[in-house]
């Protein structure tokens, strides 16, 4: 007897397999991450990671690859670039989505749907045939700001909001227009009426929309390679592309580096992903 769900609907058996499977593949990776982290090149190179598992003792476990990527490598500071990348990127189109969300949903002017269809055509452009114009506008016969954080918050920024203005324009429009009417009768302005009535029921959205921009920014490789190079203001991920020499030196620090780059990501998506399914749900409905 597989019983019923919360809503009264019958439990599916295909779909808790499906869930079991999908959530070992998910899991099972990054289970050997973390061990292999934990042994020596070595032991790497003479043993699976499974075999640590099933004899936990004999493993030789050390954490000398962890105490040499401190102190050989610069991941240190490369995670602090990561989220000092990370962190604006993710509040920055967020904050001027919500703006704009906000104004297509509820004020009218001339244009409003036609503007709103551009925008989310541009969602079907790949990112990479704007790199090219962008490495010019940003570069030394631009702007000159390319190699600094503020050229790939811009980026981000700018490839974040197609996505940031659909996901909380739709949600937006899933909010009862009698409380938005309500303000606008008691005199409230439109700042005042998105400020403390429409960014707070739509927190589920946007937190929905800060998971995905988060990760994405965190583990992307190209805009970072391209706009912020291998020197000193290098993310994360760059560090982790750059560590593995030719031959395959500095093996048993990718490991270790590879599963400190997903801690806080993970804390982030931990932290949010009550909210995704609700924000994201919700926003792809009503239109």
């Amino acid at each position: 007897m597989m019983g019923t769900m919360k809503d009264g609907r019958p439990r599916s058996l295909l779909a808790i397999v499906a869930m079991v499977v999908l959530a070992l593949l998910w899991t099972v990776p990054t289970i050997g991450l973390l061990v292999t982290s934990f042994r020596s090149r070595e032991d790497v190179a003479s043993t699976g990671w499974w075999d640590a598992l099933l004899n936990p003792f004999g493993a030789g476990w050390t954490l000398t690859n962890y105490e040499r990527l401190f102190e050989s490598t610069s991941s240190g500071s490369s995670l602090l670039n990561s989220v000092i990348v990370a962190v604006p990127a993710t509040v920055l189109p967020i904050m001027f989505a919500a703006f704009a969300a906000y104004a297509f949903a509820f004020m009218r002017f001339p244009g409003r749907e036609i503007l709103f269809i551009l925008i989310v055509a541009v969602m079907v452009v790949p990112i990479q045939v704007a790199f090219q114009p962008m490495l010019d506008l940003l570069g030394p016969r631009g702007l000159g700001i390319n190699g600094q954080f503020v050229a790939v918050w811009l980026l981000h920024t700018g490839f974040g909001m197609p996505l940031a203005v659909y996901t909380l324009r739709n949600y937006m429009a899933t909010l009862p227009n009698s409380v938005i009417e309500s303000a606008k009768i008691d005199g409230a302005s439109h700042f005042q009426t998105f400020w403390k009535l429409a960014a707070p029921m739509s927190m589920p959205a946007i937190a929905a929309f800060a998971t995905l921009q988060f990760l994405w920014v965190w583990n992307d490789l190209l805009i970072a390679k391209l706009f912020l190079g291998g020197g000193d203001n290098k993310t994360i991920i760059v560090d982790l592309q750059q560590m593995l020499g030719t031959q395959g030196q500095g093996e048993e620090l990718l490991t270790a580096g590879a599963f400190l780059s997903m801690v806080i990501p993970m804390v982030v998506f931990f932290s949010l992903q009550r909210f995704l399914v609700r924000g994201m749900t919700a926003g792809s409905v009503k239109g």
